[in-house]
């Protein structure tokens, strides 16, 4: 006898799998906004202190490095060298707050992953988004200290909040990446914790533009700041604090060369939803 031939057209279209971000759009807004809010009041239950935790991890950093890197002469070029310091730990620390949690996210909602359909861009999205809120309270003690520190508001500071979105969106893009990528490879979390150690020391936190420029050369600071981390965060500084802080524009060599930095965060974007995508409808399994 021969096999019943089965016709798919009368079945009507096949059956798809989870998606990245589904197809309502709302929900994946109102799902990925509830994950984070729930995350961030969560982070602080049960503390007496609570927020204060947060904030002292960046001020105790500062304070080691700042203690340690001005007895050395580090900053005197320019000006509020203290508060550009703070700046570069506090963007810092939401780098790798938000994409050391992402790591871990899809498998620490492993339960909801495999029990409910929804948008999966929804986990490690919802992890950023938590981090962006304690990134904008960190934020509020720059302007403190830089204000103390008699400093001026600029009408530069209304830069800002674009250069906090490319921050974010770049940073988003890694973790949507970090996230499906520790789904199948475990060996993810401990690479990246060693990447996030040379980025720390490879982009100009405690130290200045000029001093690459002046120790290493004019290529290797054009080179540093390829990294659209160490581009954004040069920019803050000018914009922010000081334009004593070299600009991002003058420290890459020109503008033009800003395009290769916003370049790597274009393909980095592209690259993680084409993998997450891909990956969305299996992770349940992978899992």
């Amino acid at each position: 006898m021969s096999a019943p031939v089965v016709d798919f057209e009368r079945l009507g279209p096949p059956l798809k799998g989870p998606s990245a971000l589904g197809s309502d759009l709302r929900r994946f807004a109102r799902l990925t906004w509830t994950l984070a809010i729930t995350d961030f009041k969560l982070r602080f239950f049960g503390s007496a202190l609570g927020y204060l935790w947060q904030l002292m991890r960046p001020l105790m950093l500062f304070g080691v490095l700042y203690a340690v890197f001005s007895q050395l002469g580090l900053g005197k070029e320019v000006e509020y060298y203290a508060v550009g310091l703070l700046a570069g730990i506090v963007l810092f620390s939401f780098m790798s707050e938000a994409t050391g949690q992402a790591v871990r996210s899809l498998s620490q909602r492993e339960n909801l992953v495999r029990k409910i359909e929804f948008p999966r861009l929804a986990v490690p999205m919802a992890t950023v988004l938590t981090a962006l809120f304690n990134l904008a309270l960190n934020l509020v003690p720059i302007f403190v200290f830089l204000l103390a520190a008699g400093g001026r508001p600029l009408w530069s500071w209304f830069e800002l909040p674009f250069l906090m979105v490319a921050l974010g969106v770049f940073v988003l893009a890694l973790s949507t990446l970090l996230s499906v990528l520790f789904v199948r490879y475990r060996d993810i979390e401990p690479i990246w914790d060693v990447v996030l150690q040379v980025t720390f020391y490879a982009s100009p936190i405690f130290y200045t533009a000029a001093l690459v420029r002046d120790t290493a050369g004019e290529v290797a600071l054009k080179v540093m700041m390829f990294n659209p981390f160490a581009a954004i965060l040069q920019q803050t500084r000018h914009a922010v604090i000081d334009p004593s802080h070299e600009s991002a524009a003058s420290a890459i060599g020109g503008a033009p060369w800003l395009l290769v930095p916003l370049a790597l965060t274009i393909a980095t974007v592209v690259i993680a939803y084409r993998v997450f995508d891909r990956a969305a409808p299996r992770i349940a399994e992978d899992l």
